[in-house]
């Protein structure tokens, strides 16, 4: 008993890294008081709006960030979208609606597109911290136009993994969709093998390091944490890479991290 024990407990500590930044799932078990959240959720809307973003790309901090991988810093990543909104009481007014892939809940290894509110999107937070792309105004336009079109939706693979390859189609989670999206606008195409091979020839993955036991034994914990779409190294898409992306192909306007009481821009 003691040595089965034994094999648990190195199991737990070697797969606790990379389990420990799986946050692409709607808040079931919110760890932040409701008020706050809608505070820092209004704060956020306000402060695109202020800068004119019809199209931001928005993460948040899904787990403790003390357990976070190095060079991983939010755990969800979604556009928000300027739009005329209809709220309960029958009025229309503007403001961001944000489109996710999340988890699902009964099963983590698939995935649906859903929209939700800025607080819904928060509300699945660890810390009140999000980091901010406002990609260039014509960029915006193109985004637009294949977020409001069916290539959206085409682009989605509901094959879930927290470690997805982008340079592949086999697994899919929420920030490699964010990525097939975005080279979807730069490109024109609604291609997928063109879209694949425009991230293996331009994009540059976060590399996540991991050892062999970690390999291994991760899908044992988890299906969502399958490396079966990695060769000898794992990298997967980030707000980080898009970020760096983006800022070396000059893609941007503003690329910045909010919290409640600073902004830092990168």
């Amino acid at each position: 008993m003691s040595r089965i024990l034994t094999v648990v407990l190195l199991l737990v500590i070697t797969l606790f890294p990379i389990s420990s930044f799986a946050g692409s799932s709607a808040a079931s078990n919110p760890v932040l008081p409701a008020e706050d959240v809608a505070r820092f959720a209004d704060r956020v809307q306000r402060d695109l709006a202020a800068r004119g973003a019809n199209v931001a790309i928005v993460s948040r901090v899904g787990r403790n960030p003390a357990v976070l991988p190095d060079g991983i810093n939010y755990t969800h990543v979604a556009f928000w979208v300027y739009s005329r909104l209809t709220q309960a009481d029958g009025s229309t007014g503007m403001g961001y609606r944000v489109y996710n892939l999340y988890q699902q809940e009964g099963n983590l290894t698939r995935s649906d597109l859903v929209q939700d509110t800025p607080s819904d999107f928060f509300a699945g937070a660890h810390s009140l911290d999000a980091g901010i792309i406002i990609p260039d105004p014509r960029l915006q336009r193109k985004l637009l136009d294949v977020i409001t079109s069916p290539t959206y939706a085409a682009l989605h693979n509901a094959s879930y993994s927290v470690l997805a390859n982008p340079r592949t189609g086999q697994f899919q989670n929420c920030t490699e969709h964010t990525l097939d999206v975005l080279m979807a606008a730069l490109y024109g195409t609604s291609d997928r093998a063109q879209i694949k091979a425009n991230i293996a020839a331009h994009f540059v993955p976060q590399s996540v390091p991991l050892n062999g036991l970690q390999r291994l034994f991760a899908p044992v914990a988890s299906h969502a944490l399958t490396t079966a779409d990695h060769g000898a190294n794992v990298g997967t898409a980030t707000f980080g890479s898009i970020a760096r992306f983006m800022q070396s192909n000059d893609l941007h306007d503003e690329v910045y991290r909010i919290t409640p009481d600073r902004l830092v821009r990168f």
